[in-house]
């Protein structure tokens, strides 16, 4: 049985009411572990393409940016020789460069938010994948479902450098708040 068809299933179930409807809630734990975690890959390679195509697109419009330019330049070029029809070509494909950027434009405003998406995405499916673990661990240690919420995995669990800052940032408000408590 499968428990999960999309990554948001995986975001947005509830770890408890899963395990509180199988009969053995720790091979359907182990079940769940295995499926979160094809679920952080396969959003770790879409960030992979998200980030690939943001920046490809970034490089497109760099380009294409320096062909506006460029043909800019052939215009003015043209006009010096009092060339008026090659000016009004060059011109010609420089407001055909200008309409591609801007869909171009459109295109990386689409691609960033689509980044910022699947990086929320993949930091959420961490989040669920550490708690499956949590309380795989406590099942394993004998725990109930319940119990194995609570379950604290002690050194061997890790964080990212990112999240380990924020902790220690809200564990600093956290004191100074208690310290203002106490005056």
């Amino acid at each position: 049985m499968s428990y999960f068809t999309r990554l948001t299933d995986i975001v947005t179930c509830n770890l408890s009411e899963l395990l509180d409807g199988e009969s053995d809630p720790q091979a359907a734990i182990v079940q769940i572990v295995v499926e979160i975690e094809r679920g952080v890959a396969s959003a770790d390679r879409s960030m992979t393409t998200a980030l690939s195509t943001r920046e490809r697109l970034r490089r497109e419009l760099d380009e294409h940016r320096e062909r506006i330019d460029h043909w800019k330049d052939q215009a003015r070029n043209w006009l010096k020789t009092g060339d008026e029809r090659q000016a009004r070509l060059s011109l010609i494909c420089k407001s055909e460069v200008e309409d591609l950027v801007a869909g171009l434009t459109q295109q990386l405003n689409a691609a960033i938010a689509t980044c910022d998406h699947m990086s929320t995405t993949y930091r959420a499916l961490q989040a669920r994948l550490a708690e499956a673990r949590r309380r795989e661990q406590g099942l394993v240690q004998g725990a109930t479902p319940a119990e194995s919420e609570t379950v604290v995995l002690g050194d061997s669990e890790s964080v990212d450098s990112a999240t380990a800052e924020r902790i220690e940032d809200e564990l600093s408000r956290l004191r100074a708040e208690l310290e203002g408590e106490a005056d």
